[in-house]
C-alpha cells in the first residue's frame, strides 16, 4: 500500500496518511499555522495597481520554454538546464532575453553545471555565455531603478548554493550539515533569489531546504524571497517573523514521531500552543491595526510539476507597492 510507505524520492511529498502517522502533532500544527496565515493575509502592502512594480517569478524550466506573463522584472531562480552544458544554458538565456520584461535576473541551480567549475564539463572549459543584458547573480547584488514608479529602487541579491542532493555533476553543492549562508546576504536587500528554499517553508516534510538559509533569512528579512529546486512545494507563503513562526519551525524540525510519543512531549505541545496564540494575535493585529508590509512573501516558482518533467506550474506574479 503506497500511501503507508515513504515517498519514492526525497523530492516527492509523502502521502497525507503517511505524513499523519509519522508525526500527528506536526500535521495538527501545520493546519493551525496555515489557517491563521490565511486569516492574516499577505505579508506585503496592498499595491496601487496604477503604480505597482510587477515581479514575474519562474524557476526550474530545465531546458524548456513556457508562456510568461508581462511584468517589470523577470526572475529565474535556477535550473535553466538539465545537463548543464553551455549550449543548453545559452538556449535558455536566448529565450529569456527575447521576453519583453524591462529587467531580467537569473541565478544558477544545481542542474546548471557550466557555472560551477567543479561540475563544468570538459568540453565547456573554453566556452562562455552571452547574457544579452540579463543580470546573472552569483553571490552578487544588483540595484534596479524604475523611473516610471517614482524612481523607485529595489536591491536584489542572488546565490545558487544548495545542500548536497546528487552526484558530482550537480553544481554548487555543500554538505547538508555545513553552514554555507551565515553572514553572506547583505542586510539592505529587498528581493532575495536563491535556488534552494529555506527549510520548512515551501519545502517538503522531509526537509530538502536549508536550515542555515532559514537562519540567514531570519536575519535579513527581505520583502520577497524567490526560489525553486523543490518542485513539489510550488506556491506562495507569507511569513511574519514572530514567536509563532519560531514555534512552528521548532515543531517541523522535530524527528518523525508517533501518536504515543507526541502525547508525551510537553515542549512540542507548548510550541503548538504558541502557534495558536500568536496566530490569533496576528489576526487581531491585521484586522485592527493592520500589519501588511511587516513580513516576507516567500515564493517557490518552480514551473516543473513535481517529477513529471512537464512545465505545468504557472509563473508566480508578485505586485509590490511603490
Amino acid at each position: 500500500m503506497r500511501f503507508l510507505t515513504p515517498p519514492s524520492s526525497p523530492f516527492e511529498p509523502p502521502s497525507p496518511l503517511f505524513h499523519l502517522l509519522s508525526s500527528p502533532l506536526r500535521v495538527v500544527v501545520e493546519h493551525i499555522y496555515f489557517f491563521f496565515l490565511l486569516l492574516r493575509g499577505s505579508a506585503l502592502q496592498a499595491p496601487d495597481p496604477s503604480s505597482s512594480i510587477r515581479l514575474v517569478c519562474i524557476s526550474d524550466t530545465h531546458g524548456k520554454e513556457a508562456s510568461i506573463p508581462s511584468g517589470d522584472v523577470l526572475i529565474h531562480a535556477g535550473d535553466l538546464a538539465n545537463h548543464g552544458t553551455a549550449a543548453e544554458i545559452q538556449e535558455q538565456v536566448d529565450w529569456i532575453a527575447s521576453l519583453p520584461h524591462h529587467h531580467k535576473i537569473m541565478i544558477a541551480g544545481n542542474h546548471d553545471g557550466f557555472f560551477d567549475p567543479s561540475s563544468r564539463q570538459d568540453s565547456d572549459i573554453h566556452n562562455a555565455i552571452d547574457y544579452k543584458g540579463i543580470h546573472y547573480l552569483q553571490h552578487a547584488t544588483v540595484t534596479l531603478t524604475f523611473p516610471g514608479v517614482r524612481d523607485r529602487q529595489l536591491n536584489f541579491y542572488g546565490a545558487p548554493q544548495i545542500p548536497a542532493c546528487g552526484g558530482d555533476d550537480f553544481a554548487f553543492q555543500y554538505p547538508r550539515q555545513k553552514d554555507a549562508w551565515s553572514g553572506t546576504i547583505p542586510c539592505a536587500i529587498d528581493i532575495l533569489v536563491t535556488h534552494t528554499p529555506p527549510r520548512h517553508h515551501l519545502d517538503l516534510p522531509q526537509g530538502m531546504g536549508c536550515e542555515f538559509l532559514l537562519k540567514e533569512v531570519w536575519r535579513v528579512r527581505p520583502k520577497v524571497h524567490v526560489f525553486g529546486h523543490v518542485h513539489a512545494a510550488y506556491g506562495k507563503e507569507s511569513v511574519f517573523w514572530d514567536e509563532g513562526q519560531k514555534a512552528y519551525e521548532r515543531v517541523c524540525a522535530r524527528k518523525t514521531s508517533s501518536l504515543l510519543r507526541d502525547s508525551f512531549d510537553p515542549p512540542a505541545w507548548l510550541d503548538a500552543a504558541k502557534v495558536a496564540f500568536y496566530g490569533i494575535q496576528g489576526v487581531v493585529w491585521s484586522q485592527v491595526w493592520g500589519e501588511a508590509g511587516t513580513g516576507t512573501l516567500m515564493v517557490n516558482a518552480s514551473l516543473t510539476y513535481r517529477s513529471t518533467g512537464k512545465l505545468a506550474n504557472a509563473p508566480q506574479i508578485v505586485d509590490l507597492a511603490s
